[in-house]
């Protein structure tokens, strides 16, 4: 009898260890990082704030920075103590063949690499790393404010940006777009600064190669790039991403994914939809960019609306009486409206021009036109962000 009893007690401590669920894996915090600065041809003065503000991230963050231009560093044994490498605006041939072979496997062996801006105009003759990093600078204009559009706000380098950050930096143009290779994060709109030359403009992505983790930013020529904080939260993004401390999802897009806002006419249920022609609310889905739009504050109270298709300026076309359309490069009256908020959560759009609210004409089969004088089913619009 007492064997019985004992039998079943056993029994029933392993059913309960059995039956407890298992402790999900947490992936371990960045402890550790190399930052590599060699420069063999152009050195960007900003090294030094780079290198500072890294230490910063890494004071803030709980790990250690080593800081180097000593490429007898990359050595297999050397480079295992690291989570991720940060090439800091090298430039030029930095590596020789056995430091190349050492670093390749460190990538092999599950190791992460972060490169910033001039790490893409470096090793042009070493193919596998041309791979690492995305693609090769080509050129840059002068440096100048663009605007910087998130493609990806999901990501752990992205996620505190605006959807239209606006920065002033020295704008590399590449010699080949890498999207189909790498999840883009950011890109350029290369409407807003002069010498962009690529259309779809990559400043800014990640992915998974050879074994480990890339990363990669084109942004950081300046000295001041390094004392912003929404800057240095990229990088730090970057870092956690390549060091395995944090997971992303970084496979490739292959087309551009709208950014903006969308709006939907509530009472059909259609996304207005702006191009060549005039705006009307017949789009099923917000799949382009011709259904986003950027809402630019002009002052309190007002604002502008910017389409993603065309990059121009909404207007009330002929003071509000004939339909809206994108087609205006800067935004003056006709192109200010009121956003009102209404008691059920949709938004309604005043033209400033007239006072006369957007309406989605003929229930929506015919262009917006801001003509009425009340807000009704057909003036309500909700804004749909992502």
């Amino acid at each position: 009898m007492r064997g019985r009893r004992l039998t079943a007690l056993l029994l029933g401590v392993a059913l309960a260890v059995t039956a407890t669920p298992p402790v999900a894996a947490v992936a371990a915090p960045v402890t550790k990082v190399l930052v590599f600065s060699k420069t063999a041809g152009f050195r960007h003065s900003a090294i030094p704030n780079g290198i500072a503000a890294i230490r910063q991230l890494g004071a803030q963050n709980g790990f250690t920075v080593t800081a180097t231009e000593d490429a007898g560093q990359f050595t297999a044994a050397n480079l295992a103590q690291y989570q991720a490498v940060i090439w800091l605006s090298t430039t030029g041939d930095v590596l020789d063949a056995a430091q190349q072979t050492a670093f390749q496997s460190y990538i092999a062996a599950g190791g992460g690499y972060v490169g910033v801006h001039a790490a893409a105009d470096t090793e042009y003759d070493w193919a596998w790393y041309g791979g690492l990093v995305g693609a090769y600078f080509q050129s840059h204009p002068a440096t100048q404010q663009a605007a910087v559009r998130v493609e990806d706000t999901a990501n752990v380098a992205t996620a505190h940006l605006p959807q239209r950050w606006i920065r002033t930096d020295e704008w590399y143009n590449y010699r080949a777009s890498p999207r189909a290779r790498v999840r883009v994060l950011m890109n350029l709109d290369e409407s807003s600064y002069s010498g962009g030359s690529m259309g779809d403009h990559p400043i800014t992505w990640c992915h998974n190669y050879g074994g480990g983790r890339s990363f990669y930013t084109g942004l950081g020529h300046t000295e001041e790039s390094y004392a912003d904080p929404n800057f240095t939260r990229v990088l730090l993004g970057g870092i956690q991403f390549a060091g395995g401390a944090v997971a992303a999802d970084c496979t490739p897009r292959t087309t551009p994914v709208p950014t903006g806002t969308a709006l939907r006419a509530r009472a059909n249920g259609k996304f207005v939809t702006a191009g060549a022609t005039s705006l009307i609310a017949s789009a099923t889905t917000a799949g382009t960019a011709a259904e986003r739009f950027e809402i630019v504050t002009l002052s309190p109270g007002t604002v502008a609306l910017r389409s993603r298709a065309t990059n121009l300026f909404v207007c009330a076309e002929n003071s509000g009486n004939a339909p809206l359309i994108a087609n205006r490069a800067s935004a003056g009256p006709w192109e200010t409206f009121v956003l009102v908020t209404n008691s059920d959560g949709t938004t309604s759009l005043r033209a400033q021009v007239n006072g006369r609210y957007v309406t989605a004409e003929n229930a929506g089969a015919a262009p917006l036109i801001a003509n009425r004088a009340a807000i009704g089913g057909w003036e309500k619009f909700d804004l749909v962000t992502g």
